[in-house]
């Protein structure tokens, strides 16, 4: 799994590609927690290379939702596969993020 961050100006872009899976959500964690301090404007989850994500991915995904709810900012996840798409229906995570193509 690797996790590729790009500060621009008030939006930061994370690219994340692999599988995001138990033991890569563990390993990401600090990057990931590290993203709050910029939860106040606009975080794009890049995920056209994203391969897979477990529940524990997911739940990386909600605390960075909750914390730029918290501070006033905006999680855009963008580019899933139809895979994911398909987690992310059958866990109401659709509803919670706005999901761009």
């Amino acid at each position: 799994m690797e996790i590729i961050i790009k500060n621009q100006g008030t939006e930061t872009l994370v690219e994340l590609v692999g599988r995001l899976d138990t033991l890569a959500s563990q390993e990401i964690t600090p990057q990931m927690t590290g993203l709050q301090d910029k939860a106040d404007g606009v975080i794009i989850l890049d995920c056209k290379k994203l391969e897979y994500i477990s529940s524990s991915g997911l739940r990386l995904f909600l605390t960075l939702r909750k914390a730029a709810a918290v501070k006033g900012g905006k999680v855009i996840v963008r580019s899933i596969s139809p895979e994911i798409r398909n987690v992310f229906m059958m866990t109401g995570f659709l509803n919670l993020f706005q999901v761009e193509d």
